[in-house]
């Protein structure tokens, strides 16, 4: 069977695209068959699991062993604790979240997904504020997850539920 040139130059092109394809699959350090990336996701969703159960339970402690040396945070919008904040930043911020929910607040991870170094989790909270307010939001969390620390955390939330409950005073004490 006899090929056209740009018949040829097609297949070319094609087989090129297929090998940038599969060699940028494989910068990413996961390969779809790669039974080492099923194991690598495993691990990773079990360090998210990790760190939703630690913010539910404002374990600073574990959240410390959890964060790698060079972690950061990132959360959208444009309230007081919105953009980049450092490890010891992020530590310092759930003690102060420790105090808004005295009886604590809640995540419930609704789905995950997990892929290469990156964990992908839609999750809600609930909790009772300071303020007397019951607090309820959804977010999306990226993280990105190196040798079992996690590098880089990245919270999407809704930020007028946020502004609304979190931004408020705490309740006056009861008078005796």
């Amino acid at each position: 069977m006899r090929i056209s040139r740009s018949g040829r130059a097609r297949i070319a092109l094609g087989s090129l695209f297929l090998f940038l394809l599969l060699a940028t699959l494989g910068a990413l350090g996961c390969s779809p068959a790669d039974p080492e990336c099923d194991e690598q996701a495993a691990r990773n969703r079990a360090t998210a699991r990790e760190l939703f159960a630690a913010i539910s339970r404002a374990d600073v402690a574990k959240l410390d062993e959890l964060y790698a040396d060079d972690f950061e945070l990132w959360t959208a919008g444009s309230l007081p604790f919105s953009g980049t904040r450092t490890r010891a930043q992020a530590l310092e911020g759930m003690q102060m979240i420790g105090g808004m929910f005295p009886q604590g607040i809640a995540f419930t991870i609704n789905a995950m997904t997990a892929e290469g170094d990156r964990v992908a989790v839609e999750a809600e909270s609930k909790g009772m504020h300071a303020s007397g307010a019951l607090y309820h939001n959804f977010y999306h969390f990226l993280l990105v997850i190196r040798d079992g620390k996690i590098v880089r955390l990245k919270e999407y939330m809704d930020t007028l539920v946020a502004k609304d409950v979190l931004l408020r005073p705490p309740a006056p004490a009861p008078s005796s």
